[in-house]
């Protein structure tokens, strides 16, 4: 609206912290200044957006003078494991609007112009992001993509089944600066074989391994657990810190063989003086079919990471199907796209193990297989939540028979998807 004294732009260096701290008021974070000084690497500023209220002139001046920060989103160059590959992503993050500016259209004009951004680029076919509140993005096209489950182990209860392959590594108990070049390699390894893991460049290793006494939520100091093979190849690495006087809190477990995984789980639950060991890990979590007793590990699930198709004939193409040998997908999408309408029209995906292809048919031409829109896709899109639940929930519809069950077991993948961080992403 012309009148509209809500002005969206990148953020300047100069502004970057009052910029910063508003989207810390939105969520009740506090940012010092050397915070803040170890935020800054991390954002791409031409790639945050800025809303400044160019009505309030009370002390304008320097910074302010072109209006005052009142919200604010950015997405960061991320490339995230998809199945059957990798695909470059728009990490958003930093999403706030001052309580003093809510209801009035900010947060959907942010994401709206966010999203257009990243289309127009044509780098990105989609974006991804960990909500705080799980009620706000789905309007906007997202949808929830990864699970999670946080796992509470009665420590005393972790004994293995008889036969449980340890493989023939050792774990070392490494300082930080010798583990991390080990844990970075092992990350990588990981990382590529499981759908939701994103990239990890140098200075989000940098955040994500910064362990001063403030961040460390009342816990010790970070503990590096990483597994050797006998030729000193490393296949696994376990980051975790005592929280209180009897419980362990696993932040972060990698693993790029089973003895490895089973070997690193076998050390954790060896540590003495703790009667429970707390982790956010993945719904198919392996460790409890390695245990006796099963109901030693107590979990709950939790929306993990959500996925927006920006691009959805990119997308789609982008990823490959569960398609049985000798047989291929064959099917046409009907998708509704209301927030981004580019995406809206119909598209023949075709698969045949590599070989894959993704249509838009022009003048939406041919008879569509399935209806939904982009969120559902989204949602499917790494290989977790499935076609088939969402149509029983009424959220896709089957137009001829027998296209939603072969659609949904080729969008499905051998493991579910995981996100590994325990914060919004991409923080690290």
């Amino acid at each position: 609206m012309p009148d509209d004294p809500h002005l969206l732009r990148p953020v300047t260096d100069e502004e970057f912290p009052a910029w910063a701290r508003l989207i810390g008021d939105t969520c009740g974070s506090d940012y010092t200044d050397e915070k803040l000084d170890r935020l800054r690497p991390l954002v791409e500023l031409d790639r945050t957006i800025g809303a400044f209220d160019t009505s309030d002139t009370f002390g304008a001046s320097g910074a302010f003078a072109a209006g005052r920060p009142v919200g604010g989103t950015a997405a960061y160059s991320r490339v995230m494991t998809v199945p059957g590959g990798s695909l470059p992503v728009a990490g958003v993050t930093w999403v706030g609007v001052a309580a003093t500016h809510r209801r009035r259209g900010l947060l959907t004009a942010m994401m709206r112009r966010q999203l257009t951004e990243v289309y127009e680029g044509g780098g990105e076919s989609i974006a991804a992001l960990r909500p705080s509140e799980a009620a706000i993005y789905g309007r906007y096209g997202y949808g929830p993509a990864t699970r999670g489950a946080r796992l509470r182990c009665a420590k005393k209860e972790l004994r293995f089944l008889p036969g449980t392959d340890f493989g023939t590594g050792r774990v070392l108990l490494l300082p930080p600066d010798e583990a991390r070049p080990l844990i970075e390699e092992a990350y990588e390894r990981a990382r590529v074989r499981t759908p939701g893991w994103p990239d990890r460049a140098a200075r989000f290793w940098d955040f994500r391994l910064l362990d001063e006494p403030g961040e460390r939520g009342g816990g010790t100091a970070l503990r590096y657990a990483v597994h050797h093979e006998p030729d000193g190849t490393v296949t696994g690495y376990a980051l975790y810190r005592f929280a209180s006087d009897e419980e362990v809190r696993v932040e972060e477990l990698a693993a790029t063989s089973r003895q490895a995984y089973a070997a690193l789980w076998r050390y954790l639950a060896g540590i003495d003086l703790v009667s429970t060991i707390t982790y956010e890990g993945a719904v198919d979590e392996t460790l409890p079919h390695l245990l006796v007793d099963p109901r030693a590990v107590e979990s709950s699930e939790v929306d993990r990471l959500w996925v927006r198709l920006v691009d959805v004939r990119r997308a789609l193409a982008g990823r490959r199907y569960a398609v049985p040998a000798g047989t291929e997908l064959d099917v046409v999408l009907d998708v509704a796209d209301d927030f981004c309408p580019w995406n809206t029209g119909r598209y023949r995906l075709r698969a045949d193990g590599d070989d894959v292809s993704c249509e838009r048919l022009a003048g939406g031409a041919g008879a569509a297989d399935l209806s939904l829109t982009a969120a559902e896709l989204g949602a499917a899109f790494l290989g977790g939540s499935t076609l088939a639940a969402l149509a029983a929930a009424g959220r896709v519809t089957e137009l001829r028979p027998g296209a939603l069950a072969r659609t949904s077991a080729a969008f499905k993948g051998e493991r579910e998807p995981h996100y590994p961080c325990g914060t919004a992403f991409p923080a690290y």
